[in-house]
């Protein structure tokens, strides 16, 4: 069965979803996106993606598509007309069509476009697997805060990382820090069991997955400090792990071949992870 695109006002199949030449997402990547989890039928922290989508707006002056309650529903029809239960519901808003100028054009309409994708989540009983992890140097710009579907560095590293069989690159800038992964926030257990990620700022994506995990630990009582570190605290931690919508919670246990801690999953991801699982599968 063909799915089902939403394209600027219109319900078409994905063979026709086409956006105009001169989008300003397709020239200058001028534009916004986001990723959220569909389990059981059911979008998993939808206001928080989609505060986070006005955030992004905002921060590079591009209007809203729609009102909140349009848009809502306008997702909402798109996962019904794909049938999805579980997978993910993608949407991109860009600057819209304009001739190509540098500058922003005058009164441009923002261009939308929502998907939908089925896609497998672990299991109710399932254990999370570990992949490997290769440090690759943090190139891309200055607004990482913000969810640009400008991701060229982005792809770059993830590519690295396949080519080199591992499922993340660790994001290191040039004073030795640890940022992100190239599609995740990264977190380290140290050898008290208190986890470990980079504060919010312009130098990481706030991910929803990261707030949620971030109060789902606070409220199981594990300690969460919010502070930079280091590729050496990395490589010393007892755990690492990396977390997103799609990413879930998936262990880190060695990074360009060295071992980390037992090179097993550790305890505290295991509970990090049936915490998650448990909060998607609530709903």
């Amino acid at each position: 069965m063909a799915r089902t695109v939403y394209v600027n006002g219109s319900y078409v199949s994905e063979r026709n979803a086409v956006v105009h030449y001169e989008d300003r997402g397709y020239q200058f990547a001028d534009g916004v996106y986001e990723v959220i989890l569909v389990r059981r039928g059911r979008l998993i922290d939808e206001i928080q993606h989609l505060d986070r989508l006005e955030r992004s707006l905002r921060e590079l002056s591009i209007s809203m598509p729609m009102g909140r309650p349009p848009l809502e529903a306008v997702i909402h029809e798109t996962l019904r007309r794909n049938f999805v239960q579980e997978g993910i519901i993608y949407l991109q808003v860009t600057r819209g069509v304009a001739p190509r100028d540098h500058t922003f054009p005058k009164a441009p309409i923002s261009s939308l476009v929502v998907a939908a994708k089925r896609r497998n989540w672990p299991a109710s009983d399932s254990e999370p697997k570990g992949g490997l992890g290769v440090f690759v140097r943090d190139e891309r710009w200055a607004r990482c805060d913000v969810k640009s579907i400008s991701l060229l560095p982005n792809v770059l590293a993830k590519e690295k990382a396949k080519q080199l069989g591992a499922v993340e690159a660790i994001l290191v800038s040039d004073d030795g820090t640890v940022t992100e992964g190239g599609s995740s926030n990264v977190w380290i257990v140290d050898r008290k069991g208190a986890l470990h990620t980079h504060p919010l700022g312009p130098e990481i994506l706030g991910g929803v997955t990261r707030g949620v995990i971030k109060r789902l630990a606070e409220d199981a009582q594990i300690s969460v400090v919010e502070e930079p570190f280091d590729r050496n605290a990395l490589m010393n931690a007892r755990e690492v792990f990396v977390t997103s919508a799609t990413s879930f919670v998936k262990p880190i246990l060695n990074i360009d071949g060295v071992q980390i801690g037992d090179g097993k999953v550790g305890p505290v991801t295991s509970r990090i992870f049936s915490l998650y699982n448990a909060h998607t599968l609530a709903g």
